[in-house]
């Protein structure tokens, strides 16, 4: 029997003839240049009896074709099944466009149709993208699958594909396999189906748009899932401390952080909260303003813009909240306005490497108690041990629904010296390190007096492997390191 909505839908005017998952919406109004969810709420449908709602189907039925036996979504769509979807009571208007302001993340585009990768080369260029990173790459979802076989995926991926129902989901369950679950996509298809779009939300989409695209739409997309004023974007805070003084705590903190900028490819900010003693400009041979101080004594005038001119940019992905490592001054900023001040850096960033001093105030207990991963730097001694164990004992107790601190034994094998062994150690612990960094003075001299990191001058030694071994451990994710080309590949490269 023919489906009385069949010539009603308004979604189904133009491509959807042949599908029989329709109900009737003739209120609604067709924008085939909107997201879907921007276009009104559906007149009530009739209500199948096996479904709970109109819009959800129980776990393993396929809305889109009777004879697909569809594995849970939940399994299916895992990778990117925690990413929130976007919020259909925050859309921007055309009044809020001059005030959008893009954090630091990292946003790939992987078009399919000339229209779209035009919307993308524009949309990347435009003034209020200037502090994300940027890629647009043709080839569609299939192309992004084929990328991220290799590399870590970035905060954001918009994924053109021309399919539909059960090869879309098909899709997307390849690309859920290569994503990071922080990771939000956006998918741009061709066909404007509310049964689609509820069912993409459902399974961890962010966002489904509707072709052709334009440039400021692709804009107003990602302020609408980074910007919006319910759910504010939040960066991860990893917080690095020694277990006593002399540990390396900074160095390490340094160096995970650009392999982070670097090989992990994520936007990353470094707030040196050492800020008499600190030592990241020093670290990346930059001479920064005293933009922590400032900020700190008066947290209420930091905002965005004001934020972007404090910081100093080392890299690309990389930049620096530094410590103005002066005596000049009293550093006596209240517990509240740290908190502050480091709540808005997450605000414009997906990592925040938080380098904190080796003292005990109120502060830097609330930053440790607060920040998403705890990275404490040891040396195998009596005093470490002891200093370790009383840090993680703290945070057992104040944060029982956290993962356990990252351990770091730093300064390993060195020549003389008696050292507790490892296994003992942690058994008094109760924590396996992350990695263990060989003691190698030469080389961290070397890297400290030339404004280095140790993946610049120590690729592929035994502390650069265990400095990617620690990137690895709390990120969950190993990028392929590409190995450099050979004087004679360059010699007789065509």
């Amino acid at each position: 029997m023919p489906n009385p909505a069949k010539h009603n839908d308004p979604f189904d005017s133009f491509d959807d003839l042949d599908d029989e998952f329709v109900t009737d919406y003739s209120p609604l109004k067709v924008d085939h240049g909107a997201p879907v969810h921007d276009l009104g709420e559906p007149a009530t449908p009739e209500i199948d009896p096996a479904l709970e709602s109109p819009y959800e189907t129980p776990i393993g039925r396929d809305p889109f074709a009777d004879d697909y036996d569809a594995p849970a979504p939940e399994a299916r769509m895992s990778a990117f099944a925690s990413t929130p979807a976007a919020s259909p009571a925050y859309a921007m208007g055309d009044d809020d466009i001059g005030a959008i302001s893009i954090p630091r993340i990292g946003i790939h585009f992987f078009p399919d149709s000339e229209e779209t990768l035009q919307a993308a080369d524009t949309a990347a260029l435009d003034r209020r993208m200037t502090r994300a990173q940027c890629m647009v790459k043709r080839g569609g979802i299939f192309e992004a699958i084929d990328t991220y076989r290799n590399e870590p995926t970035p905060s954001l991926i918009f994924v053109e594909t021309s399919a539909r129902g059960r090869d879309m989901l098909d899709q997307l369950a390849q690309l859920a396999e290569v994503c990071d679950a922080a990771t939000k996509v956006v998918v741009i298809g061709a066909h404007n189906d509310i049964s689609l779009y509820r069912e993409l939300i459902r399974q961890g989409v962010s966002e489904y748009m509707v072709g052709p695209i334009q440039p400021l739409q692709l804009i107003k997309t990602v302020a609408s899932l980074f910007n919006d004023p319910e759910t504010p974007f939040v960066g991860r805070a990893i917080a690095f401390v020694g277990a006593r003084g002399g540990a390396g705590s900074s160095s390490i903190a340094h160096n995970f952080a650009y392999n982070l900028a670097e090989a992990m490819q994520a936007n990353t900010v470094i707030v040196d909260y050492d800020l008499p003693f600190g030592t990241a400009g020093l670290d990346f041979n930059q001479d920064p303003l005293q933009g922590l101080a400032d900020a700190l004594n008066e947290p209420e005038r930091v905002d965005a813009v004001l934020l972007d001119r404090m910081l100093t940019k080392c890299s690309d992905r990389l930049s620096l909240f530094s410590a103005p490592a002066t005596l000049d001054q009293d550093y006596l900023a209240e517990t509240d306005a740290f908190e502050d001040v480091t709540r808005k850096v997450r605000s414009v960033a997906p990592f925040i490497v938080m380098d904190l001093p080796h003292v005990w105030t109120p502060w830097l207990k609330r930053s440790l108690i607060t920040a998403d991963d705890v990275v404490i730097v040891a040396t195998p001694d009596l005093a470490s041990l002891r200093n370790a164990k009383n840090i993680i004992d703290l945070l057992k107790g104040a944060r029982p629904n956290d993962s356990a601190p990252k351990l770091v034994l730093n300064q390993m094998e060195v020549p003389g010296r008696p050292e507790i062994a490892v296994k003992d150690f942690t058994a008094a612990l109760g924590i396996e390190p992350s990695c263990l960094i060989p003691f190698d003075p030469k080389l961290f001299g070397q890297a400290s007096n030339n404004g280095q990191m140790i993946a610049e001058i120590g690729q592929g030694g035994k502390v650069a492997d265990s400095l990617n071994q620690l990137t690895a451990a709390i990120t969950g994710r190993t990028p392929e390191i590409k190995a450099k080309p050979s004087f004679l590949s360059k010699l007789f490269k065509k």
